[in-house]
């Protein structure tokens, strides 16, 4: 891309702060779809989008089945579960052909391929143990740009005896920001979940003080510690300016979790980007479990929209 005589990166995009960087990966996820409705495409939708992530009802799909099951019910994001049991089987070893299948699998569907969901951390005390989680995470960011994918999420993830948990907050951010580099370099982004006992929002805002790359962002998790200490709202505040444009969603149904008032928030705040379901109760048809979940999450889009 350039704009006059100067040749602009994706790595300069990305630098340009936080609400054009979520703009322009919002901007790449929406293009990348298709039809959200009959007669409506992705493009003409609300800003915040309804997607899925493998994770655990996806889990015996393949990608034709998965694609399938997300058309027939109205989801048209997917995020895909790395770890050598997922029956897509999206993993580092697809070779270039097999990787181009998968892009062009998407791209000849509806449905956009909007991350892949790892499980590296950078928590640990072991250097090799350390080094091994930054070097795959390199590796997964390689996969999603060749797939056509966005961006790949990671775990803080915990603290560990005999260490100072400053130390380790530090740790996870410096780690952060080598493999966020590498993400710029890719037009990617790196997402920090809240998961782990390192995964609390006051403790990933601590750890993204120690953050410079713009690539890497938090992912919401809507976990029930959100709303500990001085409420969701407050907790929420503290890294709304941080999100990336993906979050995981478990059960609209449930009343423990702020759902409504998430809604509420991030509409507020312009917020544009997927609530990925990451479902795991047991549903006798997961396909019409989704349509429900979909249903039940356009109805809080609109409340909020509307108040």
């Amino acid at each position: 891309m350039s704009s006059g005589n100067r040749t602009i990166s994706r790595r300069d995009l990305l630098s340009r702060g936080v609400q054009t960087t979520a703009g322009i990966f919002a901007a790449a996820a929406l293009s990348s779809c298709g039809s959200l409705e009959s007669g409506r495409t992705a493009k003409s939708g609300p800003k915040i989008r309804f997607g899925f992530t493998t994770y655990q009802w996806g889990k015996d799909w393949d990608l034709p089945t998965l694609i399938g099951n997300c058309q027939k019910a109205g989801v048209f994001g997917a995020e895909l579960r790395t770890s050598q049991s997922y029956a897509h089987g999206v993993e580092l070893e697809l070779d270039a052909r097999q990787r181009g299948d998968v892009k062009r699998r998407f791209e000849d569907s509806p449905v956009a391929l909007v991350g892949i969901a790892t499980s590296e951390r950078f928590d640990s005390p072991d250097p090799e143990k350390l080094k091994a989680a930054i070097e795959n995470t390199k590796a997964y960011i390689k996969l999603s740009s060749d797939i056509g994918s966005s961006g790949v999420r990671v775990f803080p993830n915990s603290f560990h005896n005999n260490v100072p948990r400053e130390r380790t907050i530090e740790q996870i951010g410096k780690s952060l920001n080598i493999v966020g580099a590498v993400a710029g370099d890719y037009g990617q982004q790196v997402r920090l979940e809240a998961h782990g006992a390192a995964g609390e929002l006051p403790i990933l805002k601590a750890i993204m003080d120690h953050v410079t790359e713009a690539s890497v962002r938090v992912k919401l998790n809507c976990d029930k510690r959100d709303v500990k200490g001085e409420g969701f709202e407050h907790n929420f505040n503290l890294v709304k300016d941080l999100l990336g444009y993906t979050i995981h969603a478990h059960d609209f149904k449930d009343p423990g979790y702020p759902y409504q008032l998430m809604m509420d928030l991030l509409v507020k705040m312009g917020w544009a980007g997927w609530i990925l379901l990451e479902n795991s109760s047991k549903v006798p048809d997961r396909v019409t479990a989704l349509i429900e979940q979909r249903r039940i999450f356009e109805n809080m889009l609109q409340k909020s929209l509307g108040a």
